[in-house]
């Protein structure tokens, strides 16, 4: 019966031993992909705010005679069709990618999240008001209408970025208004009301601390997709104007090259891709712990 006693315990005991190593191995992978997103994006930042300031060559200088060069000593990364180094365009490109793509997000998140506050906490006809332009606005093929008004407006970072962010600014509203109706019955907004707080104080001091979380992880995944979407307008010659280096300019540059070599188009695919991975990555795990956070609540 000892014997018996003894062996139930250690399979119990190991049992449970599994459990924990099982559920702590995929927490422990997650953090370490969490801690490479960053440190990726990190480098990103500092290659776009740096660009200038690195020792590089001119990105946009010609030489013909090392063309289609693969990676080296004197060009880490190898040249493109017209020789330029593509470690130099890489960084310049970045530098664009994260001018265009957090402008967009700022725009978008200000703005929208503003309607969106409003419309969820006043409801009524100004929340029906918001949903009807927002819906307006969601109707039209984004890119089709993304295209009409730069042919109007003009190809340049200022433009393409405010055109981005006010298109994306339906998207926030309305993450920020199901958000907001969601804090808004909570005990201590209503008790603020109770007690004689204003709207306005109401809205400022206890929603929009707690909408605020939301948008950033909408907002991290919403900076891959507007870094995507600016590398399609270069890849169809319709972000900044050549020669200034972009990723998708450079993926557009590279495709005439593809029977000869595919590194050219490798390296700026590659770092789009591991950009828009680190952000959907940070951006999931910002989400994952307001989950938890609102479950605690």
């Amino acid at each position: 019966m000892a014997a018996t006693a003894d062996a139930l315990l250690d399979g119990t005991t190991s049992g449970a031993a599994d459990d924990v190593d099982a559920a702590g191995a995929p927490r422990q992978r997650g953090r370490v992909t969490f801690v490479l997103a960053c440190g990726w994006m990190a480098l990103v930042l500092v290659a776009a705010v740096g660009a200038r300031l690195l020792p590089l060559p001119d990105p946009n200088e010609i030489d013909p005679r090392n063309a289609l060069l693969p990676p080296g000593t004197d060009h880490l990364l190898g040249t493109d069709g017209l020789g330029r180094d593509q470690l130099s365009r890489i960084v310049h490109g970045a530098q664009v990618s994260m001018i265009v793509s957090v402008t967009a997000v700022l725009v978008g998140a200000v703005i929208g999240g503003l309607l969106g506050m409003v419309a969820g906490y006043l409801r009524g006809r100004t929340e029906g008001v918001v949903l009807a332009i927002s819906d307006v606005v969601l109707a039209f093929p984004g890119l089709v209408l993304l295209l009409v008004l730069l042919a109007y407006v003009g190809r340049s970072l200022v433009a393409i970025s405010l055109i981005i962010g006010l298109l994306s600014v339906p998207l926030y509203a309305r993450v920020a208004r199901a958000n907001t109706m969601s804090v808004t019955e909570r005990d201590y907004v209503r008790a603020a009301g109770v007690l004689g707080a204003t709207r306005v104080r109401i809205v400022l001091r206890e929603i929009l601390p707690n909408i605020v979380l939301p948008l950033t992880a909408y907002a991290f995944v919403a900076l891959g997709r507007v870094i995507v979407l600016e590398g399609s307008l270069a890849f169809l010659g319709l972000s900044v104007k050549p020669p200034d280096a972009t990723w998708g300019q450079m993926i557009a540059d590279s495709k005439r090259h593809l029977d000869e070599t595919l590194w050219p188009v490798i390296v700026p695919c590659s770092v789009m891709f591991l950009t828009v991975l680190s952000l959907s990555l940070i951006g999931d795990r910002l989400r994952g712990r307001i989950d938890v956070r609102g479950e605690a609540q």
